[in-house]
Order: C-alpha cells, then sequence, then structure tokens
C-alpha cells in the first residue's frame, strides 16, 4: 500500500491538531513500520530546562483490517516516564495510583477507549564510590494501550485529539502539575512536523 487510507489521513490530522499544554515539547518521530499498516508517532519531552525531565511516546496504530485484539481499526500505544522523589517511588500504592493516572486521564479528556491494558513500574536508583555525592532519584513508568471508541455519531477517526489529550493529561499526572483552572486556555495545537508515513511493503 503506498497511500493512507482516507480514515488514517483524517485520524493523523485530528491527531496533530490536538491542544497541548505550555510544559511540554511535542515532536512528530518516526513510527514504527511492523505492528500495523499505517501508524504515526509522537514524542515529548520538558519544554523547559528547570523541569523535571520526563518524556513519552504516543503511537497511533490503524489496520484497515481490524484486529481481533483491539476489538477495532484503530490502537493507541502510549509510554510516559517521569522524574520522582525517592520517597514516592517506594510507596507501595504508587503501581496502583499510576494507574489511576491513566483511567482518570481517558475521563478527563472525554476519550472512550475498549481493551484497555498496560504497566506501571517504579524505579530508583543510588550511587555510590565516586558518585556517592549525587542524590538519589526515581522514576515511574507507564506504559499502556487501548483501542479508541467512537461516541455517538462521530466516527471514531474524528476523535484521535482527544487520546493524544489524555496522554498529555496522564503527563501531567506524573509530574505533578496543577489543572488548567475552568475558564483559562493555557493549552496550544501541537506543533509537530509531519513525518514521512510508512507503511508495511
Amino acid at each position: 500500500m503506498s497511500a493512507h487510507p482516507d480514515a488514517f489521513s483524517r485520524a493523523a490530522d485530528r491527531v496533530r491538531a490536538a491542544r497541548i499544554r505550555p510544559e511540554f515539547r511535542v515532536d512528530e518521530a518516526p513510527a514504527p513500520q511492523r505492528l500495523a499498516p499505517f501508524a504515526l508517532a509522537l514524542t515529548v519531552e520538558s519544554a523547559f530546562e528547570d523541569r523535571d525531565p520526563v518524556s513519552g511516546r504516543f503511537v497511533l496504530l490503524h489496520d484497515p483490517d481490524g484486529v481481533d485484539e483491539w476489538e477495532g481499526t484503530f490502537r493507541a500505544v502510549v509510554f510516559v516516564r517521569a522524574a520522582l522523589e525517592p520517597d514516592l517511588v517506594a510507596d507501595p500504592m504508587l503501581h496502583d495510583v499510576g494507574w489511576s493516572w491513566l483511567v482518570e486521564s481517558l475521563a478527563e479528556a472525554g476519550a472512550d477507549a475498549v481493551q484497555l491494558g498496560g504497566t506501571v513500574t517504579a524505579t530508583a536508583g543510588q550511587s555510590f564510590g565516586s558518585l556517592a555525592d549525587r542524590p538519589r532519584d526515581g522514576f515511574v513508568e507507564i506504559r499502556a494501550s487501548w483501542t479508541p471508541e467512537q461516541v455517538g455519531p462521530t466516527p471514531v477517526h474524528d476523535l484521535m485529539e482527544l487520546h493524544v489529550e489524555a496522554w498529555i493529561e496522564l503527563l501531567r499526572h506524573a509530574t505533578g502539575l496543577l489543572p488548567i483552572a475552568p475558564g483559562l486556555s493555557h493549552m496550544h495545537a501541537a506543533q509537530v512536523h509531519p513525518a514521512p508515513v510508512r507503511t508495511q511493503a
């Protein structure tokens, strides 16, 4: 296949139109080639050098024939990695809390999903010897995927910005940012540059 189906082209347009918080910088990246016939990927990092490190990835997959395990023709795959205080990393409830961030983020963005699954991983490090003066560090990593679901009469491919915004909301939770107050607009359209789309041979 040498061209996108119309549904994927429209979904990609909606992904690129998602609203992004100013604390994050989002760029389009080469998409994986073997997971689905059509794919688009975004990466994220902190927009400010004085912020704690954060990184992540959003991948939208599309198979026009559908995938039984997906229960649909689209699949969103996300990754988030954020710095945490070492004491928080040791909290036995962190894994449950991290997963609740994802569930809440989907709800807050109005992104309906089925076949939601993923993992939450907490890591802590401490330096020794000549590096002993370095502070302890900790990170939380959240990996998840879900199938975007149609809402009312709107086709699912015209709702993809909601799923990107859910990913951004998950980043907000993981980095401890406050929600944007109602009536205030601190979001902006994603400034992403389309990357060449690669399809399976």
